[in-house]
């Protein structure tokens, strides 16, 4: 029950493809003739009754756009189809760490060999030695950025990097779901910031980095305004999109939660037993720090590390979706794509319920977006998932239907803590007993249905129900009565059905 959507440019005429082929033959007689061909093909597009002008220059061969456009992104003479532009003159000092990190981590792996090589270099070999690895690495910096252009055409993003192996990414605009803006430490002061991309389909994200802080706020504005179906020629006059809060998390309650939460205590815990054990059954201090040290990152990363990046979270309301920003040291501003979340979760820890706090968790397909709110009060929690899941209501803990009493002999004690209920718009299935963790999947974005029955669990007469959802997550009601699974099975295979024919389209809102 998948469902797969391919967009593919659409085919030029029999007229267009004539014209662009007598354009080809004209460009192999020189710069002149390109620039007549140029001329009149977009003089027989205007005659054609053409929207836009530029879509006939697209069709010019590689090599006349090359000779229209200056890399720099200074137009050389005449209109021009795309105009390539290069990122902000600090990214060499970025890429020059590459040949660095390589030395760096050659001495990581093999810290002995690295140590005999240095004691036999003298001072004199050690100077000619930096000065030629640091020219190289600024030269490398260089080199990267100076083979590095993006440009924005009436279809795509194109994005051309590579230094002896060229990769040109072309991205559709309509496929882009999400923009993100970065800003770590050391951009903020240089005044520059990074631009990740999430696109349909892709896992990994393709990235601008960097640009100057302004040139990315429009340029991000612009891709939303034209994956949003405005025209090229008023994308740029759009802007940023308004923005209403919804909500903003007290670094105080923050500080709060981290310090309630079980993971926390069991990192330090571990930290501080294991390498103690460790000691005094080996006496090994190499031993002792290669394990002390990674719990202690560990241990680090669960309580300092997510202060420090979930430091000042806000969550707002754009017409482009919901607005994530974050970060102590490194700001990041985040969009939750409408019609894109497959699944939202909401996490109860056991020391968290006395004063009502829950977290929001999201999977989104193609999107490494999982974090919606870090810590908040449940009704203000379920205010926001009604923008994230327009016509959803969270069930309560009443309406969540128990696994049948003789479930206790599968799963001892922890089958309490499992639970259903199935709406009009959602299907919801609880887990946990100590760390308590509710799921909603939208029927719409259900993608199969699955039932599973053990050998114990057939003879208890109970079954699992396994809902798969389009980003390649899982969400199982546990341990239901085999009669009610099976009619579970087939309902719920009707509703995603009519979910999906009832559903809006998965765009942007304009």
């Amino acid at each position: 029950m998948s469902t797969t959507r391919n967009t593919t440019p659409e085919p030029r005429t029999a007229a267009e493809q004539g014209t662009a082929a007598e354009q080809g033959t004209a460009a192999e007689q020189g710069t002149a003739a390109e620039q007549r061909t140029a001329a009149e093909h977009q003089a027989a597009a205007e005659d054609r009754g053409a929207a836009d002008p530029r879509s006939a220059a697209e069709d010019l061969p590689a090599a006349a756009a090359e000779q229209r456009v200056d890399l720099d992104g200074e137009i050389s003479g005449g209109p021009v189809a795309v105009v390539e532009q290069r990122l902000h003159p600090v990214t060499p000092l970025r890429r020059a760490w590459a040949p660095v990190a390589v030395v760096i981590g050659w001495a990581v792996h093999d810290p002995d060999g690295a140590q005999r090589q240095l004691t036999r270099l003298d001072p004199s070999t050690l100077l000619i030695g930096l000065a030629v690895l640091v020219p190289a690495a600024a030269l490398y910096g260089f080199l990267t950025w100076w083979f590095t252009h993006f440009a924005v055409t009436e279809s795509e993003l194109r994005i051309r990097t590579g230094l002896l192996f060229r990769r040109t990414a072309h991205i559709r605009l309509e496929r882009i779901q999400a923009v993100d803006l970065t800003r770590p430490l050391l951009a903020r002061i240089a005044g520059v910031a990074k631009l990740r991309l999430d696109v349909v389909g892709t896992d990994k994200k393709d990235e601008l980095a960097y640009l100057g802080e302004g040139t990315a706020r429009a340029l991000r504005a612009e891709l939303l305004a034209r994956a949003a179906g405005f025209a090229p020629d008023t994308a740029q006059d759009v802007g940023e999109a308004p923005e209403r809060q919804l909500l903003k998390v007290p670094p105080g309650v923050l500080a709060v939660s981290l310090v309630l939460t079980g993971a926390t205590w069991g990192t330090l815990l571990a930290a501080v037993v294991v390498p103690s054990v460790l000691w005094i059954a080996t006496e090994s201090l190499w031993t002792v720090l290669a394990t002390a040290l990674p719990l202690l990152g560990a241990a680090g990363a669960s309580s300092v590390g997510r202060f420090v990046g979930e430091y000042d979270w806000t969550v707002g309301e754009s017409p482009d979706g919901l607005r994530i920003d974050h970060g102590l040291l490194d700001r990041t501003h985040e969009t939750v794509p409408p019609g894109r979340v497959q699944t939202v979760r909401i996490v109860e820890p056991l020391l968290w319920r006395r004063r009502g706090w829950v977290r929001v968790e999201l999977d989104v397909a193609g999107s490494s977006n999982s974090v919606l709110i870090p810590v908040a009060p449940r009704e203000v929690a379920e205010s926001v998932i009604a923008r994230v899941l327009p016509g959803a209501h969270v069930p309560d803990t009443a309406a969540l239907a128990r696994p049948p009493a003789r479930a206790r002999w599968c799963v001892p004690l922890w089958w309490k803590g499992y639970g259903l209920a199935v709406t009009d718009t959602v299907f919801a299935a609880r887990q946990g007993l100590l760390r308590r963790q509710l799921a909603l999947v939208p029927h719409a974005k259900v993608q199969s249905v699955r039932l599973a029955q053990g050998p114990w669990e057939r003879f208890k007469h109970v079954a699992d129900v396994h809902v798969d959802t389009g980003a390649n997550k899982t969400v199982t009601a546990r341990l239901r009565d085999a009669t009610e699974a099976a009619a579970l099975l087939h309902a719920q295979a009707e509703r995603s059905r009519t979910g999906r024919r009832e559903a809006l389209p998965d765009r942007w809102m304009a």
